[in-house]
């Protein structure tokens, strides 16, 4: 860390946090208790995979800033820079008009995506969320007055923040106290092959659990009746609710029931986007065309705020027309969509991603990571599973390998507080989203990570798995 920046010069910044900065999924009792009171921590510098905090300890980021964001690491200064040219030329104006990087970024995003047409701007994941379910919602009003307007979700898949983002999620413990929420969404089973005990499918596995899955989401469809379901929701790779890679077969059927039933597929890269799993988006793995595509967190590395709806040419076209109807457009805007640092780090991040060759550094160390955790499972009877793509892992914890009973919350997160208090490794979990299932490491490193990274990273839960389950 830079060494101007004591820790004696931040508590002033350490008092200013505590007294009026209301942090994100926080409980702030402890900062404020009078007896062992703890201090909010405050990350001051960051490099490549290493952050510090105000204390100028080093930790290792292994969640690319906590929420699955910084995929090309801290400290790039050439997307600063091109920010800051940016922002001095021009740096806003409502959606309405175009700018320079808006379509620059647009042509370079599209061509990374065949079959996809056009990119609508907007700030955050579950804003670009929210405008897919518009966009559906309006389909349904202009095409077939307005009943096709259902949109079904996954359970266990989460698409942000938002009321009608929570309508559209499924972890409870996330929309729990926001009730009552927005008609019109429906929930499909998930497809963790390793819970189909859970499901009733015990006896399937590979694609038969796949094809399983998916052939569920039909007998929704049928239930709810096609003529009334807009559109279908999807993670490509389950991110908050466990780190779930769906089954062989299952999004080759999911496919076939959306194109059976004229239903609108939206596939959800807010985490997989931008070469989380090894490619530019998660779907692409699979052999799928989206209708819609909507990301986030990657697609700056968090360098600005800028979130994509992107759309087929034949979605778009929905949308144009030439009646005297005032109501015929998208009537939809996102202030900050307008907001031209986005686009212009999203190109500098791209170029990064492509002239390092991340995707392909993420699909060895992603291989690596994954070889390393399954070797820790046959370590760790505490371990059940392991899966993920990429540099997107998980490693869900049991009580019981047999029962597969879920290990307590509160014991994983002792986990990885361990990782945290004793090696400085930041590892992430999942909390507060699937009841009685909160019981998965996540680990999503940056795409820059090396075969060092990986290896400290793997030690430290090694450690701490031992410390805490003995």
């Amino acid at each position: 860390m830079d060494g101007n920046l004591q820790s004696n010069d931040l508590s002033g910044v350490v008092e200013a946090d505590r007294a009026h900065v209301w942090h994100h999924l926080s409980q702030h009792a402890g900062y404020m208790a009078e007896e062992n009171r703890t201090d909010p921590k405050i990350i001051v510098e960051g490099k490549g995979l290493r952050v510090w905090d105000q204390n100028g300890r080093e930790h290792i980021d292994a969640v690319s800033g906590g929420v699955w964001t910084v995929n090309v690491g801290y400290g790039r200064e050439s997307i600063a820079n091109a920010v800051r040219d940016q922002l001095v030329k021009m740096n806003f104006f409502g959606g309405t008009m175009g700018s320079i990087p808006a379509a620059q970024f647009s042509e370079r995003l599209i061509s990374k995506m065949p079959g996809m047409s056009r990119v609508y701007y907007a700030n955050s994941g579950s804003e670009a969320n929210e405008k897919g379910f518009k966009m559906v919602r309006q389909i349904a009003h202009k095409r077939y007055g307005g009943k096709k307007h259902k949109i079904l979700y996954r359970d266990r898949d989460y698409h942000g923040t938002t009321i009608a983002a929570l309508s559209a999620g499924g972890q409870d413990e996330r929309g729990a106290q926001y009730g009552p929420f927005t008609p019109g969404f429906v929930r499909v089973p998930h497809c963790l092959e390793y819970r189909a005990m859970d499901q009733g499918l015990g006896d399937l596995s590979g694609e038969a659990y796949g094809i399983a899955c998916a052939n569920a989401i039909e007998e929704i469809i049928l239930r709810e009746g096609p003529d009334t379901v807009g559109a279908l929701c999807l993670e490509p790779v389950t991110a908050g609710g466990g780190v779930i890679t769906p089954p062989e077969g299952y999004w080759p059927r999911v496919q076939e029931i959306c194109k059976k039933y004229d239903i609108l597929l939206h596939i959800d890269e807010v985490v997989c986007g931008m070469g989380r799993t090894g490619t530019w988006f998660g779907y692409q793995h699979y052999g799928v065309q989206p209708d819609i595509v909507t990301m986030a967190k990657g697609v700056a590395s968090g360098y600005a705020a800028i979130s994509c709806c992107v759309t087929t040419e034949a979605v778009f076209d929905m949308f144009k027309d030439d009646t005297s109807d005032h109501l015929n457009y998208f009537r939809d805007i996102s202030t900050f969509g307008g907001c031209t640092a986005g686009p212009a780090a999203a190109m500098e991040n791209m170029r990064i991603l492509e002239d390092e060759n991340l995707l392909e550094n993420t699909t060895a160390m992603g291989s690596y990571m994954l070889e390393q955790l399954e070797e820790l499972k046959g370590k760790h009877t505490c371990i059940g599973d392991v899966r993920g793509k990429g540099l997107f892992l998980g490693a869900e914890l049991v009580a019981d390998r047999e029962t597969r009973a879920p290990l307590p919350e509160k014991l994983v997160a002792q986990v990885t507080g361990h990782c945290m208090a004793k090696d400085a490794v930041i590892i992430g979990m999942t909390n507060r989203s699937v009841p009685g299932f909160n019981n998965t490491l996540c680990f999503s490193p940056a795409l820059i990570a090396t075969k060092d990274d990986i290896d400290a990273i793997i030690t430290s839960v090694d450690g701490a798995l031992t410390t805490v389950m003995g």
